[in-house]
C-alpha cells in the first residue's frame, strides 16, 4: 500500500530565535541536523522507504529531506523542488521576534497573525531587507508579501492535486520535506479538519507523519511513524 510520508523540517536558526521565518532562507541548526538524521534512521527502522521527494525551495527543508534520505539509504530517488511548498510568507513579520512582536502588539494580536484562518499579517513592504525579488530562485514568480493560512493552502492544494497525488496514485512511496504551514495545508485537507480546528493543529519538527493510500484515496488516519 502506498504512503505518503509528511516531515516538517528540523530545528531552524530563526526557529531557535524565536523569530518569523516565513520565506526567508534561513538553515537548520546543530539540532535541526539531528532531527532530520533521526527521521531518516527512523524511516530506516520502520521499512517505510520513500521511492518519490517533493520538498520546497527553502534551505532548511532541501537539507532536512536530504539528511532524512541519506540517514534511511535513499538518496538516490527522484527528488522534485517547488515554492508552491514554502512556508507561509509572514509579511512584515518577517525577521522580527515573536516575544517582542507580542509584547509591542499584544498576545491576542500576534495569536490572530499567527494561527487565523484567513487574516493575514501585514505586508511586507517592497524593498526591506527581507524583499525576495531579487532572489534567482523565485525568478519569474508573484512573490506574495503576506499570506495567511487560507491563501497557502490555495497555492499547496492545486500542486498537490497536479504534481504529488498522481506520483502517490501510481504506487509511489512519496515523502514531502516542507514547513508548518504548508503541511498543516496538507494535513488540513487529506483530514478533513474544519478552518476553526485547524488553528489547533502543530507540526513537530523532524516526525515523520504518515498516510496510508489506496489510489488516490487516504486510507485511516494520519499517524506518527514513531508509534507505528
Amino acid at each position: 500500500m502506498p504512503k505518503l510520508i509528511l516531515v516538517r523540517h528540523g530545528q531552524s536558526q530563526w526557529n531557535l530565535e524565536n523569530r518569523f521565518t516565513g520565506w526567508w532562507d534561513v538553515d537548520l541548526t546543530p539540532q535541526g541536523v539531528a532531527e532530520a538524521m533521526a527521521a531518516g534512521a527512523l524511516l530506516k527502522a520502520k521499512g517505510v522507504l520513500p521511492t518519490y521527494a517533493f520538498t520546497s525551495l527553502q534551505t532548511r527543508a532541501i537539507r532536512t529531506l536530504h539528511l532524512a534520505l541519506e540517514a534511511a539509504g535513499r538518496l538516490w530517488i527522484p527528488e522534485v523542488k517547488d515554492w508552491r511548498l514554502n512556508e507561509r510568507h509572514y509579511g512584515g513579520l518577517t525577521g522580527l521576534n515573536k516575544a517582542e512582536t507580542a509584547a509591542k502588539h499584544g498576545d491576542d494580536q500576534v495569536k490572530i497573525w499567527r494561527r487565523s484562518f484567513d487574516i493575514p499579517p501585514p505586508v511586507l513592504e517592497a524593498g526591506s531587507e527581507f524583499d525576495l525579488a531579487s532572489d534567482p530562485r523565485y525568478a519569474g514568480i508573484a512573490i506574495p508579501n503576506t499570506e495567511s493560512l487560507k491563501l497557502t493552502i490555495e497555492r499547496v492544494l492545486p500542486y498537490w492535486e497536479s504534481a504529488i497525488l498522481p506520483v502517490l496514485a501510481s504506487g509511489e512511496t512519496v515523502i514531502i520535506a516542507a514547513h508548518g504551514n504548508s503541511l498543516r495545508a496538507l494535513v488540513k485537507h487529506l483530514s478533513g479538519i474544519s478552518d476553526a480546528d485547524i488553528t489547533d493543529l502543530e507540526i513537530p519538527t523532524g516526525q515523520p507523519i504518515i498516510y496510508d493510500f489506496d489510489g488516490a484515496a487516504p486510507v485511516g488516519t494520519r499517524y506518527y511513524l514513531k508509534d507505528a
